[in-house]
């Protein structure tokens, strides 16, 4: 099978790249990146020889351009977003642009090209604020909070519509917060990590009391992989790593782990619209395909950590803009 990856050279589409090539199971990659900020071909470098993978830049919002680079491809894996909420807070008509209208041409040159299997990768922030005490499902409501999560929601629904009109071979994947190597440190993790290895505050929204449900990215991009192979067609599949942390909890762990004080914890103003807490129900994609994750939060963390903290020269390059 030959799979096209759009966002290939962003963080977990880099690691998803690395999963399919290293699974055994002689499957091919093209990776169609635009290469804006956080893309970043460095992520990719240990397999940038292997004779199963190619590159190509481009944008998902250029018709001509997708289509030349799905030609002979028999799926598509479409992580190419958008995805920080404080960029869409305040530069939303990016976030619409890639994630609705690059997702509309993807889904109609793969419905010319007769593309075998589609899958959509969306984000647990399309259900919006969940509860305490309650898990949001496949068939839980969408209401998203933020510019960002309404552009999935609607790139979502896109989706779903191609399924039930085209009858289109389309799959859909709900994924919780990712962490791991080679993310881009706007995202919290990786700057909560990178400044306190360099003795730098730690911003921390609000009162800090934000629960997120963490999954290590190779255990995403694994499920990722288990819907690409054996998921029902038409189907929505959370992927969350039941470990759910209060913001102010976390960073409070990574710097017990790293060996620094909390007098580097800097509460700053919130964010508008920021969702109190996530929280995803995970038994259908357990049930239906075996999978669940493996990397405890302590242990991904652990690992998290000595990655960025062997890999200064990634760091530097990203932070210097190269």
């Amino acid at each position: 099978m030959k799979i096209l990856v759009t966002g290939g050279a962003g963080f977990i589409g880099s690691n998803f790249i690395r999963v399919v090539l290293g699974s055994g199971k002689g499957y091919s990659v093209v990776n169609f990146d635009k290469l804006t900020y956080a893309g970043n071909l460095a992520n990719l470098e240990s397999i940038a020889d292997n004779p199963r993978y190619s590159f190509i830049k481009g944008d998902i919002c250029d018709a001509a351009a997708v289509e030349a680079a799905m030609q002979g491809c028999d799926a598509v894996v479409h992580f190419a977003a958008e995805s920080h909420v404080d960029r869409s807070i305040y530069e939303p008509a990016a976030s619409i642009e890639t994630n609705v209208k690059g997702t509309f041409i993807l889904l109609q040159v793969a419905r010319k090209q007769n593309i075998s299997r589609f899958l959509h990768i969306s984000t647990d922030e399309v259900y919006g604020d969940i509860e305490p005490g309650k898990f949001a499902d496949e068939n839980s409501p969408i209401q998203p909070s933020s510019p960002y999560s309404s552009s999935k929601a609607s790139s979502d629904l896109l989706v779903k519509s191609y399924v039930r009109t085209y009858c289109f071979p389309a799959l859909i994947t709900r994924s919780s917060n990712n962490y791991g190597p080679y993310q881009f440190p706007e995202k919290f993790l990786p700057l909560m990590i990178t400044n306190a290895l360099d003795n730098k505050a730690l911003p921390i929204y609000g009162d800090g009391k934000q629960e997120r449900d963490w999954l290590h990215v190779e255990d995403n991009c694994k499920g990722v992989l288990a819907v690409l192979e054996r998921g029902k067609i038409g189907e929505v599949y959370n992927l969350g790593g039941s470990d759910i942390v209060e913001n102010l909890t976390i960073a409070r762990q990574l710097l017990r782990l790293v060996g620094k004080p909390e007098t580097l914890l800097s509460y700053v103003k919130d964010r508008p619209g920021h969702d109190r807490r996530y929280a995803l129900k995970c038994d259908k994609v357990e049930r239906e395909l075996g999978w669940k994750p493996l990397i405890t939060l302590e242990d991904g963390l652990r690992k998290t950590i000595d990655w960025y903290r062997t890999n200064t020269a990634w760091m530097a390059g990203v932070r210097g803009g190269d």
